[in-house]
């Protein structure tokens, strides 16, 4: 039987990129917020591109797939979910989870594979992948029942960064089932209303997934799914389908 990490690999590897652009409409906004934009996606399966479109609103960012328009954000909500800030807005900051909305330019992007870095390499790439982290963890927040888990490596992550404690702590209150996986290097603080799951197998060292699955199955189902394949280096993508959110969800229950 593959292992875990194998099994999770396998379902990136499922992943083929769309044809897909960020394309930054009438902006106004000085020429750095652009170079940002390119930075925090060079490399990626995303081009980035900018237009005069007479009669449509400054400053207004379009996701374009396949030819065709399926998300619409305003620069300044981009500009404040990643471009402005870095990764300790929602780990250590105060902000709380009702600041972590993320643009839905940002979490359209789905079934896209991004290779991605952390500090000290690049100070922005892995920025996507906590940001959407926090929109799942923001969806079931709303939604106040259903399955939460979260894969975080080391458990000592909910102790030592205040923005993740607080956001699991507000999920613990609500109807939710929430199970968090990681390396058991911490105890679990008994405010906190969850389910630790602990193991010393690649599957807790090298995986980073947060996977909601509503109690109704109309619902938007939701799973960040990203493993580690060097020193702070990610390859990871997300996805709605609700067949893959399963999957996903049935690895982390047989093989966790």
């Amino acid at each position: 039987m593959s292992s875990a990490v194998e099994q999770l690999r396998a379902l990136v590897g499922e992943t083929a990129a769309p044809e897909q652009s960020l394309v930054v409409v009438n902006r106004t906004e000085g020429d750095p917020i652009q170079r940002l934009l390119a930075t925090t996606f060079d490399g990626q399966s995303v081009d980035i591109r900018e237009s005069d479109v007479p009669d449509a609103e400054d400053d207004t960012v379009v996701l374009v797939r396949d030819g065709a328009v399926v998300a619409t954000s305003s620069l300044q909500s981009v500009m404040d979910a990643c471009l402005l800030v870095n990764s300790d807005l929602y780990r250590t900051g105060p902000g709380g989870i009702e600041k972590s909305r993320a643009p839905s330019v940002i979490t359209e992007l789905d079934e896209t594979v991004f290779k991605l870095r952390g500090f000290p390499a690049s100070v922005k790439e892995k920025l996507i992948l906590i940001l959407i982290s926090r929109y799942i963890e923001t969806l079931a927040l709303d939604h106040g029942a259903g399955v939460l888990r979260a894969t975080f490596q080391e458990l000592s992550r909910l102790g030592t960064e205040n923005g993740t404690r607080e956001v699991y702590r507000r999920l613990s209150e609500t109807d939710l089932s929430v199970h968090v996986y990681g390396v058991n290097d911490w105890e679990l603080s008994p405010d906190l209303d969850i389910v630790a799951h602990t193991g010393s197998h690649r599957g807790y060292r090298d995986s980073w997934c947060v996977v909601f699955r509503p109690p109704d199955d109309r619902d938007r189902h939701a799973a960040l799914l990203a493993l580690e394949t060097g020193p702070n280096e990610w390859v990871g993508t997300w996805t709605y389908d609700a067949q893959k959110v399963r999957r996903v969800d049935e690895i982390l229950v047989d093989e966790f």
